[in-house]
């Protein structure tokens, strides 16, 4: 059932997700190499891609999680290896504990961050020889170029609203003539937020798309198929 929850999107997506990822990492390497004269793309701006052209409305694909993500991650993770070098083991280990830690302190958790801090540390003599300029180099240079690409790839199609604060979804205006459709969308911000402190973990998803997916699931059927699913087993 989560599989089929979490694929539940159209080939063409596919496409559009893949070609999104190819372009982005090729602009974000020809700049590099433009501006340094040598090609040093960091591990992390690859599944940064991801992010933001395969899942474009999850809330750590935004700019800012995206952008201070990958800064305080790059470094905390070379004041770990400077500091640390002797032990590489637990440089590594603190460089990604300390990511996770602050990005959540300054609201900007991005996967790819942990991966930016360990780059620091593991990435070798050309990201040590780099010092602080991995964070203002390689590292901003290409958070920068995604997202700038990201905004600009992802704008002719409708659905796909990056960044979400640019977007006015109107699944949930209010003032509509069916008023059966607004009573649809009508879960209180304070519910939504209780429901996510019970959850207690991070959900990846927008108050606007949680609503919005709501007031989908409401004004369409239930397919056999998948009412069948929702059914408890019965003993054997």
């Amino acid at each position: 059932m989560v599989r089929k929850l979490a694929y539940s999107v159209s080939e063409r997506e596919h496409w559009i997700s893949g070609l999104g990822g190819l372009i982005g990492i090729l602009i974000v390497a020809v700049v590099s190499q433009a501006s340094g004269g040598s090609l040093l793309v960091a591990a992390s701006m690859g599944s940064t891609a991801v992010l933001l052209f395969a899942m474009p409305h999850g809330a750590v694909s935004q700019p800012w999680p995206v952008l201070g993500g990958h800064l305080i991650s790059a470094v905390i993770g070379v004041t770990c290896a400077r500091w640390l070098g002797h032990d590489p083991a637990l440089a590594a280990a603190l460089a990604v504990g300390g990511a996770i830690a602050a990005m959540y302190l300054l609201r900007c958790l991005h996967p790819s961050g942990g991966a930016t801090a360990l780059f620091a540390v593991v990435g070798g003599d050309a990201v040590h020889a780099l010092g602080y300029g991995y964070v203002t180099g390689p590292i901003l240079l290409g958070a920068v170029v995604l997202v700038l690409v990201a905004i600009v790839y992802n704008h002719p199609f409708a659905w796909r609203r990056y960044p979400q604060a640019w977007a006015r979804d109107r699944t949930c205006e209010t003032g509509q003539a069916d008023t059966g459709a607004n009573e649809k969308c009508m879960i209180p911000h304070s519910a939504l937020v209780y429901a996510l402190s019970q959850i207690d973990t991070f959900v990846d998803i927008s108050e606007a798309d949680l609503q919005r997916i709501y007031a989908l699931a409401m004004g369409h059927p239930i397919p056999v198929e998948t009412t069948d699913e929702l059914q408890p087993q019965s003993a054997a």
